[in-house]
């Protein structure tokens, strides 16, 4: 690993923005020197960074890589090629969520997760662990992963039968969650009331993509928020609320701000920039591909969740990456809309989207589209400051970009192995030019560069929050 130097850029954090040239030895920041004084090092790599921006690597803490759903059905990304369209985007680290069979221990989870990630990923991971069912296993289960470095788990308020737990076991899994020093993420929505409204649906032949949007109402998402930040309060607890995709959500966390709890936001650029009309697309079933839960929201609920950003109330942006194939898969649906599979891509596009749709417009400045995408996430998930910043002695994780250059989004040219885009056609600013792994250059000139499997696990310890 060869020492790097990187000259004339404008270093940006999420506090700061400065012109300086960095130094980078044995895989970490070794030196940064304010301009125009700065005495370089001499350096066996040298970038000019002229006109360009300097950011810490990208922390996605929401995707779903290698992910079975039912059957043989799984996401089309695995550690590979999902890790290798994140480094593009200018992401430098995961946290996957991991999750295990019903009767099936943490462990066996764990290690299953693990394997798929070994060899392949080419980016740092790290994982959550998602609890698929509340046994008298659990709470150790828990314990064990967090000495493993697995300080996050993920409960559900939907999905009966198959993911949802209840709120004792919810207030169960918090407590233990805050004695272990560990951060519980939870997707929100009401289980047993889009049951009923999807029955409803399916017996009056409302077979369409548009009613999986319909029968997941955004008033159930705030009700689910709402109970869930109540059992957190009850315990105690961190709590971080997922893919928050309408202003109920997002009141609930901002009342819960006010009070003081400890409750965190997430949100995806799908739900600042797209809307529910997607679901009505041209040609017939077009729609499908944006069946992802929660659902797309109404064109107000986009308003709402920029304003939650400007004020702090939503902390982080991921991705929610879980794709799945048009043809072959999610044209499974097209007799009912419940068997279309839920997710969509995002993973690669995930930076530039956010810098398009916020810096560029002035909704939001660089260092804050820093917090959001690096420093918070490293914050909240027990990375930081080995992750998601620019200082010295950090991992020299980077992402040079040049604010002038605008990129087509396609299909066509993206590195995620899923056969269309949510956002074919569109203009954006933010792709980067180079990325730094560890010191390595993985992306040169917008294409990769780096090897498979040189991504390493992060074992992440309890946080105080």
């Amino acid at each position: 690993m060869g020492s790097v130097l990187i000259k004339h850029g404008t270093l940006v954090t999420a506090t700061d923005t400065f012109a300086a040239d960095l130094f980078i030895d044995a895989g970490r920041i070794a030196w940064i020197g304010m301009r125009p004084d700065a005495n370089c090092p001499e350096a066996d790599t040298v970038i000019d960074a002229t006109g360009k921006y300097v950011l810490p690597g990208g922390i996605d803490v929401h995707t779903h890589l290698d992910m079975p759903l039912r059957g043989d059905l799984r996401s089309v990304d695995d550690f590979e090629t999902g890790t290798i369209a994140a480094a593009c985007g200018g992401t430098t680290t995961i946290i996957d969520y991991a999750a295990h069979s019903h009767g099936e221990s943490m462990e066996q989870g764990f290690e299953t997760w693990r394997q798929k990630a070994e060899g392949k990923a080419v980016i740092d991971y790290g994982f959550h662990m998602t609890l698929s069912e509340f046994t008298d296993q659990t709470l150790h289960g828990m314990e064990r992963m967090v000495e493993q470095g697995v300080s996050s788990f993920k409960v559900f308020t939907a999905y009966p039968g198959r993911m949802m737990i209840d709120d004792a076991a919810i207030l169960k899994v918090l407590k233990q969650a805050k004695k272990l020093g560990a951060l519980v993420c939870v997707h929100a929505e009401n289980g047993h009331i889009i049951d009923v409204l999807v029955e409803e649906a399916l017996h009056a032949g409302q077979i369409a993509p548009q009613y999986h949007a319909l029968t997941r109402p955004s008033i159930g998402e705030g009700e689910a928020t709402h109970r869930v930040i109540t059992l957190a309060e009850i315990a105690g607890a961190p709590l971080y609320v997922v893919h928050i995709s309408c202003c109920e959500a997002i009141q609930e966390i901002a009342a819960a701000k006010q009070r003081g709890l400890p409750v965190y936001g997430e949100t995806c650029p799908q739900y600042l920039l797209l809307s529910v009309d997607c679901y009505y697309l041209p040609p017939e079933f077009e729609g499908a591909k944006y069946v992802m839960s929660p659902p797309l929201r109404e064109r107000p609920h986009q308003e709402c969740l920029w304003q939650a950003i400007q004020t702090g109330v939503v902390d982080t942006i991921g991705t929610d990456h879980c794709p799945f194939h048009f043809r072959g898969q999610k044209e499974l649906g097209r007799q009912d809309f419940t068997k279309i599979p839920n997710g969509g891509p995002g993973i690669e596009t995930r930076m530039s989207l956010l810098y398009t749709g916020g810096v560029e417009t002035g909704r939001i400045t660089l260092n804050r589209f820093v917090d959001l995408t690096a420093t918070g996430p490293a914050k909240l998930f027990g990375l930081y400051p080995q992750k998601g910043t620019i200082v010295p002695g950090s991992d020299a994780d980077l992402a040079i970009i040049d604010p002038s250059i605008a990129t087509i989004i396609s299909a066509m040219t993206h590195n995620s192995h899923v056969d269309y885009s949510l956002y074919e056609g569109m203009r954006v600013k933010g792709m980067p030019e180079y990325v730094f792994l560890r010191g390595e250059l993985i992306v040169r000139e917008g294409k990769f560069v780096g090897k498979s499997g040189s991504g390493r696990f992060l074992k992440r310890p309890p946080v105080s929050r």
